[in-house]
C-alpha cells in the first residue's frame, strides 16, 4: 500500500468512527428512548477517550516503533467495532466506543508522526494537504453510506462495515517498513519526562493551542448536524447524507487548494486569508442563523473550506517547532485538537435558541485566537511562525 494512501486512511479513523453512524443517532434515540444529549454522549465520550489514548500511543511509538503500536491499535479498533455492533443500550454502546476510540487513537496519532518520519519541509506540507483531500472523502461519503445502509439493514451493520474497512488498513500496516532507526528508552517516568520536554516548548504549545481552537465550528457541526438537519429542518436520513457531504466537500477542496497555493504564496499569507474567510462566514452565520438547509450548507461549506486550507499549514507549523520526540509532540497536537473538538460537540448538544448561530459564534472565537497569536509573533517577536526555535 502506498505511504500516502496509508497515511490518509490512518488519519480518517476519527471520521470513519463517527460520521458513518451520524444518521443513526435519531434512530437510536427512538429505539432506546433517550434524549439528544444522551445520544451525543456516544460521540463525546469517544473523542474524550480518543484524546486520552493519543497521549499513550505517541510515546509508545517512540519507544517501541511505529509499526507494532499501529498493529495493536488497529486490532483494538476492530474489536471495538464488534462490541458496538452488538450493543443493546446506550450505556453498552458508550463502553464499546471507548474501546473503539483506544484503537483509533493509535492510527490518528501515528498518521502525523509518520508524516514527519517520511517527509520533510515543503514536501511534508504538500503531503499533509493531499492527505486532507483524501481524508475529506471519508466524511463526505460516510453519512451518505450510513443513510443508505439504514434503508436496507440495521444500524448495527454500520459498525460491521467499519471493521471491514479497518481490516484493509491493517493489511497496509502489516506491509509497512518500520521508519524509526533510533528508539527512546526507559519506563513510565522517562515517558513523562519526554512529555515535560515537549510541553516546555513554548512556541510549540502556543501554536498548538491557538490553531486547535480553529476546529471548534467543525466539530460542533458534526455533533449538531443530525439534530439541525433531521430534527430541525425535517430532512430524511438519506438526504442528510448529501447535506453533510457538502461540509466534507468544503474540507476536501480547501485542502486541495492549499496544495496549489503553497507553491506560489507564503504559508503565513495563506493562513491569514483562510482565517479571515472563516471569520467572515462565521459572523454571517452567527448574526443571521440559517433558516433553510441550503443556507446552512452554504455557510458551513465556506467555513470548512477555509479550515481545510488552513489545517495542513497550521499542523506543519506546529511540527516544525520540534526536532525530537516526534511521537509525543504529535500526540499532544492531536490530543489538543480532539479534546477541544469533544468539548465543542458536548456544547452543541445543549438547548441553544439557534444551534446554527451558536456554530457561527464558535467560528468567530476559533479564528480570533489564532489571528491574535500570529499578530503577536510577527509584531513583537519579528519571527515567522514556521521558524523553529
Amino acid at each position: 500500500m502506498p505511504n500516502l494512501l496509508l497515511l490518509s486512511m490512518l488519519a480518517a479513523f476519527p471520521a470513519l468512527s463517527t460520521d458513518m453512524y451520524l444518521p443513526a443517532l435519531p434512530t437510536l434515540q427512538a429505539l432506546w428512548g433517550i434524549s439528544v444529549v444522551e445520544a451525543n454522549m456516544s460521540l463525546v465520550v469517544f473523542f474524550l477517550a480518543f484524546s486520552l489514548f493519543l497521549l499513550v500511543h505517541g510515546p509508545l511509538s517512540d519507544r517501541f516503533g511505529r509499526r507494532p503500536v499501529l498493529l495493536g491499535g488497529i486490532t483494538l479498533f476492530i474489536v471495538g467495532c464488534g462490541l458496538c455492533a452488538v450493543a443493546n443500550s446506550i450505556t453498552m454502546l458508550i463502553v464499546a466506543r471507548v474501546v473503539q476510540a483506544a484503537g483509533a487513537a493509535a492510527a490518528s496519532a501515528l498518521a502525523l508522526a509518520l508524516s514527519k518520519d517520511l517527509y520533510e519541509g515543503p514536501m511534508r506540507q504538500k503531503i499533509l494537504g493531499y492527505i486532507g483531500v483524501i481524508l475529506a472523502v471519508c466524511p463526505m461519503l460516510a453519512p451518505f453510506l450510513g443513510g443508505l445502509m439504514l434503508q436496507v439493514a440495521s444500524w448495527r451493520w454500520i459498525f460491521a462495515c467499519q471493521a471491514v474497512l479497518a481490516l484493509v488498513v491493517l493489511y497496509g500496516a502489516v506491509r509497512l517498513k518500520e521508519p524509526l532507526t533510533e528508539f527512546t528508552s526507559g519506563g513510565v517516568l522517562a515517558v513523562m519526562g519526554r512529555y515535560r520536554k515537549v510541553l516546555g516548548n513554548g512556541r510549540f504549545m502556543a501554536m498548538t493551542l491557538a490553531f486547535s481552537v480553529m476546529i471548534l465550528p467543525h466539530f460542533a457541526f458534526i455533533g449538531g448536524s443530525p439534530d439541525i438537519y433531521i430534527t430541525g429542518f425535517g430532512v430524511s436520513e438519506h438526504v442528510f447524507g448529501y447535506y453533510f457531504g457538502v461540509n466534507a466537500l468544503g474540507i476536501m477542496l480547501g485542502s486541495f487548494t492549499c496544495t496549489r497555493l503553497v507553491v506560489s504564496f507564503s504559508s503565513v499569507r495563506i493562513l491569514f486569508v483562510s482565517l479571515f474567510g472563516v471569520l467572515a462566514a462565521g459572523l454571517t452565520l452567527a448574526i443571521t442563523g440559517a433558516s433553510t438547509p441550503m443556507t446552512m450548507a452554504a455557510l458551513m461549506f465556506c467555513i470548512t473550506f477555509f479550515i481545510g486550507v488552513s489545517r495542513p499549514i497550521s499542523n506543519n507549523m506546529c511540527l516544525e517547532q520540534v526536532t525530537t520526540d516526534i511521537g509525543a509532540a504529535s500526540s499532544i497536537l492531536t490530543f489538543t485538537i480532539f479534546s477541544i473538538g469533544a468539548g465543542s460537540m458536548a456544547l452543541i448538544g445543549l438547548d441553544w435558541p439557534s444551534k446554527p448561530a451558536f456554530i457561527g459564534q464558535l467560528a468567530v472565537i476559533g479564528t480570533l485566537i489564532p489571528l491574535i497569536l500570529l499578530w503577536v509573533m510577527l509584531r513583537f517577536f519579528g519571527r515567522r511562525p514556521e521558524q523553529a526555535e
